[in-house]
């Protein structure tokens, strides 16, 4: 059959619409003003975001072999650079922007003109620590711009849980056959020496010693990260699914999750798995959602004493000392001791000397990649944890702008776990601010807002935010004038 041309005369179609006795405006279709490109279609679908996951992922997985080992830089810098890109190119829509970028916008501000700080290390490392700041806040501003219904949700979690679930799965697999499935070390921590890396080791039941399990990274111990993911993700895929088979296989990643958590033996990520987790508990409470409440808390009680168990067959004494050590003492003693130290001096110390902030480029991987440390007055400074990244980026005001971001982000994310006439995306809710706690809490023992885990907080908090959007229609209905 002949196809009819596209482009017809339009007093041809004048006339059969004369012709025609129902009114021109009724029989003709509306007509689009100017063309729709690829961009502008794609830019409402979730297939963005889950794609953005899946790159960083394969990234992730680059850095485990020796061809992209040694361009580890490159790599990381791809990775972040993608987030900057979707910021760049998916065109901005009419939807409501994320409460939260507001604030987003005063912390690129602030980056902005500490640039211009005194002592700011170098031009080209502190355009590079405005860069990675923005990458990570980057789909803050970009995933709201996307069209995700919860059939999207799912879909992009899901991909998240998988991952992790392998993760720590390989985790468990690299204690219980030590050698086996080792993947190669950051060629950043090999650099450390000897010493350092024998810390990083954990004596297992055998006497053995091997590195704390790394999972699908290159870093020792960072499948505990993968764990936390196991371990929330798994809740919230349990509490959603209603097939008996995804049931069940989201408890055995749970337990697989915990399992990796004790033989990691970072004891950071294992009180914030558990402050994660009281949290989504405490939400149900709060809920009256009872019956689940108690069902759940059964299953992982049951969960924990088979998971420990498991791990002490694998890891020893030694999985049995580490978690003991956390109760040996107060848990503020213990904290002291570990990470409360580095917050006294940035109290103390740091912030007196540097309450407008150091200038950029003065710690963490952009001073080690592109610093210039010839002029002791622009040298490095060591920082711990992220409260001190905060203050030596951009003092006082930049930790006001980040906080406040935060603290609107949680908000957000509980008040839509708060509402009891959504369906399941409460649950989601539930679990994206249980896991938004735990990373807040992080920020006292870890700088988690200057690499991937931070892309990651920003990225769950807006995938929820554009989920609620489509969901709850009247959180789309003020629109934001910085979108």
């Amino acid at each position: 059959m002949a196809m009819k041309p596209a482009n017809v005369n339009s007093s041809i179609v004048n006339a059969r619409l004369a012709s025609n006795s129902m009114p021109p405006a009724a029989y003709a279709p509306p007509l689009k003003t100017e063309p729709e490109t690829a961009i502008h279609r794609l830019s409402g679908h979730w297939l963005w975001a889950r794609n953005f996951v899946l790159f960083q992922f394969f990234c992730q997985l680059a850095l485990l072999f020796d061809l992209f080992g040694s361009y580890r830089v490159v790599v990381r810098a791809v990775a972040f650079g993608s987030s900057l890109a979707l910021l760049a190119l998916l065109p901005r829509s009419r939807a409501r922007a994320h409460p939260a970028s507001q604030a987003g916008f005063w912390v690129a501000a602030i980056l902005l003109l500490e640039l211009f700080h005194p002592t700011t290390n170098s031009l080209f490392a502190g355009v590079a620590q405005i860069a990675l700041y923005l990458a990570i806040l980057g789909p803050l501003f970009w995933v709201p711009r996307l069209h995700i219904d919860m059939a999207g949700l799912r879909q992009v979690l899901l991909v998240i849980f998988i991952f992790h679930t392998l993760s720590a799965t390989a985790g468990v697999l690299q204690a219980r056959f030590p050698g086996q499935f080792q993947p190669n070390l950051s060629t950043a921590i090999t650099s450390q020496g000897r010493g350092y890396l024998e810390g990083l080791k954990i004596t297992l039941a055998s006497g053995q010693r091997v590195f704390r399990p790394m999972g699908l990274t290159d870093v020792p111990g960072g499948a505990a990260i993968a764990g936390l993911y196991t371990v929330l993700f798994g809740i919230g895929f349990y509490l959603t699914s209603s097939r008996r088979l995804m049931r069940l296989a989201c408890l055995g990643s749970i337990t697989l999750g915990l399992v990796c958590l004790y033989l990691s033996q970072v004891r950071s990520l294992l009180v914030i798995t558990a402050i994660s987790v009281l949290a989504f508990c405490g939400l149900l409470f709060w809920q009256k959602r009872t019956t689940r409440l108690f069902v759940l808390s059964g299953l992982l009680l049951a969960l924990i004493a088979l998971s420990f168990t498991y791990a002490v067959s694998i890891g020893g004494k030694s999985v049995t000392r580490r978690m003991s050590s956390l109760v040996d003492e107060r848990p503020g003693s213990v904290y002291y001791k570990n990470r409360g130290i580095f917050l006294e001096e940035t109290v103390n110390v740091l912030l007196p000397q540097y309450p407008l902030g150091a200038g950029l480029g003065r710690w963490g991987m952009m001073n080690a990649y592109f610093g210039d440390d010839t002029d002791p007055e622009r040298g490095p400074i060591y920082a711990e944890i992220q409260w001190t990244g905060w203050l030596l980026d951009g003092g006082i005001p930049l930790i006001i702008a980040y906080v406040a971001a935060l603290f609107i982000a949680l908000l957000m994310a509980m008040k839509i776990a708060l509402n009891r006439n959504i369906g399941d995306l409460y649950i989601w809710g539930g679990i994206v601010l249980a896991y938004s706690a735990g990373a807040l809490a992080t920020t006292f023992n870890y700088a988690l807002f200057i690499g991937q885990g931070g892309m990651e907080f920003w990225l769950l908090n807006g995938l929820l935010f554009a989920a609620a959007r489509t969901v709850i229609p009247q959180l789309g209905k003020s629109n934001n004038p910085h979108r």
